[in-house]
């Protein structure tokens, strides 16, 4: 049978692996990219990693994610990991749409969802003692630091002309959010790194639903999130438009990075899909010592339509919602091959089925 999964390897991690195996105490950081439905195909994955691998080797680690990787994230820093990823996901998988939606619509919804995967267990998240949670958010500056529906529509077509021409024109229209709780603060990502400013909050518990919805925000789909708690005022939106692969400094972090993602290859935001030039390439230092799994492109090619869910399936499927429904159960259901094939892996490394990172 093809291999479900595809392995791509930093030259740190290989030369690592090469030496020492793969231990659960190895893992210090793990990425959880945005990316809507598409995350759905790591669930297995994230059961596996986050309710069996790494609780083998208790030890400070760092969650970072934007949108559903924050969700994700989140989930992996309650109680019970499992249970709480099960429940996102069959809240995620659940939702039910008219046919257009309002954005107050949508937000409603999504609120609705981090309540019933929070549980009220949100203490536990807020006071771990060894992990810590990082949710990018971003804030709108510029012509999108006011509310309006035409001015937002301007102030995006600005910002997405701006980064065509270069990346680092993105921060004159958003700031990064980093959200945070835990024992470290996000030190980690506190040294500037890129052209974007960036705020740090804590997360508490007047504020962690707030920071959960905006980092999952798509803008013109959601509304905006305002007056969270702790943060500088304005409005906020989904991470993944400065942050969608999680191109992050993760070179600060002497030990392995294993990121659990959709794609074999890392794109900086959301706005760069469209910019193959963009991607992280070879010689980076974010990718020296990243392991990054992704579904291989014939496991891709037998899910349901032949492909990773994603967000055009509410357009597509309309209100079908039984099937579109049923198609993204049998999509995650088949994500248990992956699980296996990594458990295995990272049991005995074969370092002969790795590729080398960037993909």
């Amino acid at each position: 049978m093809p291999s479900s999964i595809t392995i791509r390897l930093g030259p740190r991690a290989r030369a690592r692996i090469a030496e020492h195996g793969l231990c659960a105490a190895d893992i210090a950081i793990v990425p959880a990219a945005a990316g809507g439905p598409k995350g759905l195909i790591l669930h297995q994955l994230d059961c596996w990693l986050f309710g069996h691998y790494l609780p083998q080797a208790p030890r400070r680690r760092h969650f970072v994610g934007a949108s559903i990787g924050a969700w994700r994230m989140a989930a992996a820093m309650l109680p019970d990991p499992q249970a709480a990823q099960r429940r996102l996901v069959q809240q995620y998988v659940g939702q039910r749409y008219p046919d257009k939606p309002t954005p107050a619509h949508v937000s409603r919804t999504c609120r609705a969802l981090l309540d019933a995967m929070l549980d009220g267990q949100e203490t536990h998240l807020l006071a771990h003692q060894q992990h810590s949670l990082a949710v990018l958010a971003v804030r709108g500056t510029g012509a999108l630091a006011q509310p309006g529906k035409w001015r937002d529509r301007r102030g995006f077509l600005q910002a997405a002309a701006g980064n065509a021409l270069a990346r680092a024109r993105l921060a004159n229209s958003l700031e990064r959010a980093v959200f945070h709780a835990g024992p470290d603060g996000a030190g980690w990502l506190r040294s500037r790194f890129d052209a974007f400013q960036a705020h740090f909050v804590p997360l508490v518990q007047d504020n962690l639903r707030d920071a959960l919805l905006a980092s999952g925000s798509i803008p013109l789909v959601l509304d905006a999130v305002t007056d969270i708690a702790g943060a500088p005022g304005g409005r906020y939106w989904d991470g993944g438009l400065i942050d969608y692969h999680l191109h992050l400094p993760y070179q600060r972090e002497p030990e392995l990075v294993l990121y659990p993602h959709f794609a074999d290859h890392i794109v900086p935001g959301w706005l760069d899909k469209a910019l193959p030039w963009r991607r992280a390439r070879a010689g980076d230092p974010a990718l020296d010592n990243m392991i990054l799994v992704s579904p291989s492109p014939s496991f891709v090619a037998s899910l349901p339509n032949g492909k990773l869910p994603d967000r055009r399936d509410f357009p597509h499927y309309g209100q079908d919602h039984a099937a579109r429904i049923r198609d993204w159960r049998r999509a995650i259901a088949e994500s248990e091959r992956m699980a296996a094939e990594f458990a295995r892996w990272a049991e005995q490394p074969d370092l002969r089925q790795a590729l080398d990172l960037p993909g």
